[in-house]
């Protein structure tokens, strides 16, 4: 009864997901599906690099994640076919697989070692499982709503079921007539949004039903990613600006937020500030684990946990570089990025941790890894690399105090600091991007898609413009996410209930929910 009840949840998200869409796209209508990609320069519909403010005539950012499919072919007889580019595809396959190797099993592992050993696999299962199941509900509508024109709040759903999405199909990169097989822009983009629900999992581990969250992550991806997805990412690509005129209508079409000129490359927002917030409404909702605050709750394989954190990093060098979706100099500047704001985080979070408890631990070093990782994932390809280095050397300080003070402070039993180290990362990571974006600080600025050039301090909005425009970003993943998780849970509680119940949660929820132990002693 209960499985029936979670699919019949399941389709009614999605069918309200469909009905606000489907009455979104009445305004901009997306090419029909199945068309042939459109290379026409005034058309190329993808969304990628974040448009600086609507009062400047041309400047578009640098690239933040994420271009959706060129739109349909020209009604021409001899139509010029897209420029696929083979490096910058072969490039985006292996970035691709390093997402996937970040969650699974690099996320898996990273949160499989702090909870306790009766709870091991149920952590295990429930990110191996949102994985899979995000990534079928990915294909069914949420490329479709996340990643063709609607409304500047959601897309449509043109492409539901990948319809028209085909092997010939393109994708725009951040070049004029540069582009990458659709089908590994959706596979990409697939990687981030299951990753993005598999987050959230560490907030409420070890007493969550299994059954609650999977409609937990139907209702969230839903209502929360697949929007922030839009809004940050979606715009129509830089073939379709030519001029000034053309640059207010592909501003006009784009997502809400990239329309701002909020500068994300690769998903501080739209990733880490939206798991982050939905983790710290889960673990208030659901209340405390028995016995939290008076009985031992330590990770029970740091060494598992230090694999984990290592996939993780290695895996990010795919999630930051493959976000500028071509093989060039900002792909490696995000890159060198990832490893350098990184390792900075590290050393800040132990000495931090050394000076303040007296010793350095391995958590506390793992935990700074992940702390800098996301810290910088907003600002990669955009600062340079001393504006990177300051980022995630302030992040390994600012997500030690989340992690300890604020965590007293808000009161919460967010089990493995999902808000602690991804909320306060990011939204360190998202205004600090917002700071050393900035040319006169070493940044790249944004790019002028009319002037062809990227980088003119003119175009750059200021540095205080910038950041409001980043602190609009942030306060828009907090509202949207803390509301949507806060009634999915509520709902679901009505149901069907969202806890685990004493005895269950006593046993561990390893042979109560999955009839499996870890470990056989």
């Amino acid at each position: 009864m209960k499985k029936l009840m979670v699919m019949l949840l399941a389709a009614g998200a999605f069918a309200i997901g469909a009905t606000l869409s489907t009455a979104a796209i009445a305004q901009y209508e997306n090419p029909k599906p199945g068309e042939a990609a459109k290379v026409d320069a005034a058309a190329a519909a993808t969304p990628a690099k974040a448009e600086a403010p609507a009062a400047s005539a041309a400047p578009v950012a640098q690239a933040p994640a994420a271009p959706a499919a060129a739109p349909a072919a020209a009604p021409t007889d001899t139509p010029k076919p897209p420029n696929i580019n083979k490096g910058d595809t072969a490039f985006m396959y292996a970035a691709t697989m390093m997402v996937v190797l970040m969650t699974i099993p690099g996320l898996a592992l990273f949160y499989g070692g702090l909870v306790r050993s009766k709870n091991m696999l149920s952590v295990l299962m429930q990110v191996f499982v949102t994985f899979a199941l995000i990534s079928i509900l990915w294909m069914i509508y949420g490329y479709s709503l996340a990643f063709t024109g609607g409304s500047p709040f959601i897309g449509g759903l043109s492409k539901m079921f990948l319809s028209g999405v085909t092997p010939e199909s393109a994708a725009a990169t951040f070049s004029k007539d540069t582009y990458i097989p659709e089908l590994m822009f959706v596979a990409f983009q697939c990687t981030f949004a299951a990753i993005t629900c598999a987050l959230i999992v560490g907030a409420y581990a070890e007493r969550m039903k299994f059954s609650a969250v999977l409609l937990f992550m139907v209702i969230w991806f839903t209502f929360s990613y697949l929007p922030m997805a839009h809004m940050v990412w979606y715009w129509d690509g830089p073939d379709a600006i030519t001029d000034a005129a053309t640059q207010a209508s592909v501003g006009a079409s784009a997502g809400w937020l990239w329309a701002k000129g909020a500068l994300d490359f690769a998903g501080g927002t739209v990733v880490h500030i939206n798991a982050g917030v939905a983790g710290l409404v889960a673990a208030y909702v659901l209340g405390k684990r028995l016995g939290y605050g008076r009985e031992s709750m330590a990770p029970h394989n740091l060494t598992l946990t230090m694999v984990g954190a290592a996939l993780l990093w290695v895996g990010w060098f795919g999630f930051n570089a493959g976000s500028n979706l071509e093989a060039n100099g900002v792909a490696a500047l995000a890159f060198a990025n990832t490893l350098f704001a990184t390792a900075a985080a590290v050393l800040t979070w132990t000495f931090a941790e050394w000076m303040i408890k007296g010793k350095p631990s391995m958590l506390g070093a793992a935990s700074g890894a992940v702390a800098g990782l996301v810290a910088i994932t907003p600002a990669c390809g955009f600062v340079g690399l001393i504006g990177g280095v300051v980022i995630g050397a302030v992040a390994g300080v600012a997500c030690f105090w989340g992690v300890s003070t604020l965590k007293k402070m808000l009161g919460a039993d967010d089990a493995l600091d999902v808000f602690g180290v991804h909320g306060v990362g990011g939204i360190t990571g998202a205004l600090l991007t917002g700071v050393f974006a900035a040319p006169s600080l070493g940044g790249l600025g944004i790019c002028n898609y009319i002037t062809n050039k990227c980088g003119d301090a003119a175009d750059f909005p200021g540095v205080g413009a910038q950041v409001w425009i980043q602190l609009q970003a942030v306060l828009t993943a907090v509202v949207l996410s803390g509301i949507v998780s806060f009634v999915a849970l509520l709902i679901i509680k009505m149901i069907m209930g969202v806890r685990v119940n004493e005895e269950e949660e006593r046993e561990g929820l390893d042979t109560t929910y999955h009839g499996e132990s870890a470990y056989k002693m």
